[in-house]
């Protein structure tokens, strides 16, 4: 059975924790081996909230049955740790400047850090097979598309500073040196490029995978529908695919009738608020809720109540299916290739298109992300776009100077 990943995302405060922590809780009931990764807890809400304190191994939390495993990303701990891995790699480097390598008592984890150690436990747990569902506590949507963006934006920054062609010059490498009268780069480089290239693939394979989706959690209270749109259309721009929402902290239906105003009113706001959201999804995306229980949960007890409350007897959510980014041939219509590009929530006021040679810019409010153009589009020039319901259309007219002739 392969490894399905669930990274779970939201405002902060907006119940994010409780909800990855009573998804985690309520599949293991269910019987799935559940792994509860907690990748942005510097508080240790967490820990609070299951009774237990969370180390970097896997520990059961609960009694009884089949209790799902957690475990805390230690930023310091795994940034050590691959430092020193790495610091055999590049002694030859150290070597070549006459510079000594750093303690590893010397060695505190840099920004971005926690990315990077979110990526490699994602690879770590997802291979292993040791469990059916991953559920990861996630950072707030930017954080988290930052995160799952990385491998991406690291492998075409490697490809631009060191591009594979360049590894055929290892067997030139002592005539050129001869030519040129300067050292050529060592087989160290090029294996090392090797090396990070073959990690990059690893961690864009799992995050692309057909099993990992995003589940966003917006407070019933407090969220906004552009609060919304906008983690759509970040998710989409990056091709992450949302399995559900969940509304958080809802009010029971009794409290409509309540004879206290203040909770009356606050209970026909939230209706008003689902409502919209509901219709703001269209059905693409199931609306899940998390009730207000009455009390602060405390305990998998009250984690596993809360589970049953949101997922009832229906298995997990799904992600939704992915659409893929088409190019429609319209040449003997009009004269032009559309490239289309599902951006659910994007808004025309905070798109951003740039062409840059073989490449293209998108940006959709604070979200952006460089894709190299298909083949076709290459010998073309950017001629229009627009967006409408969710889709982004860029149009292509043929260069005539690169284009075919006849």
């Amino acid at each position: 059975m392969t490894t399905r990943t669930v990274l779970v995302t939201g405002r902060g405060g907006s119940g994010t924790t409780t909800v990855a922590a009573a998804t985690a809780v309520h599949s293991a009931h269910r019987g799935l081996r559940t792994l509860l990764l907690s990748a942005h807890d510097p508080h240790r809400t967490l820990d609070a909230l299951l009774g237990v304190r969370l180390s970097g191994a896997p520990a059961p939390v609960g009694d009884g049955g089949e209790p799902p495993h957690a475990l805390r990303i230690d930023e310091e701990r795994a940034f050590q740790e691959e430092a020193q891995r790495l610091s055999g790699r590049v002694k030859p480097a150290f070597d070549l400047l006459g510079v000594d390598p750093l303690d590893p008592e010397e060695l505190t984890a840099l920004p971005g850090t926690r990315h990077l150690v979110l990526l490699r436990a994602l690879c770590e747990h997802t291979a292993s097979g040791a469990w059916d569902l991953v559920v990861v506590d996630g950072p707030p949507v930017p954080e988290l598309v930052a995160a799952l963006a990385l491998p991406e934006r690291l492998d075409r920054y490697l490809a631009r500073l060191l591009p594979e062609q360049r590894q055929a010059a290892r067997a030139l490498r002592p005539v050129l040196a001869a030519l040129a009268g300067v050292p050529m780069p060592s087989d160290w480089l090029y294996e090392a490029r090797t090396w990070v290239a073959a990690r990059l693939a690893e961690a864009r394979s799992v995050v692309s995978a057909p099993g990992t989706s995003v589940r966003l959690v917006v407070d019933a209270d407090g969220h906004s529908l552009s609060e919304v749109r906008h983690a759509r259309a970040g998710l989409a721009l990056f091709e992450h695919r949302l399995d559900a929402v969940v509304a958080s902290r809802t009010l029971p239906d009794s409290a409509a009738g309540s004879a206290d105003p203040w909770l009356a009113a606050r209970a026909a706001d939230d209706s008003a608020r689902l409502a919209a959201l509901v219709a703001e999804l269209r059905s693409a995306v199931p609306l899940l809720t998390a009730p207000h229980l009455g009390r602060s949960p405390e305990g998998p007890a009250d984690l596993a109540e809360l589970g049953a409350e949101i997922y009832g007897g229906a298995p997990d959510p799904e992600p939704e299916p992915a659409t893929p980014w088409t190019v429609d041939d319209r040449l003997a219509e009009d004269g032009t290739l559309v490239w289309r590009l599902p951006l659910p929530g994007a808004e025309r006021a905070d798109l951003d298109l740039v062409r840059r040679g073989d490449e293209l810019i998108v940006g959709t409010g604070a979200y952006r992300r460089i894709v190299r153009l298909p083949s076709a589009l290459r010998r073309c020039t950017v001629s229009g776009a627009g967006l409408r319901g969710g889709l982004l259309s860029v149009r292509f007219a043929p260069d005539a100077e690169l284009w075919p002739r006849g």
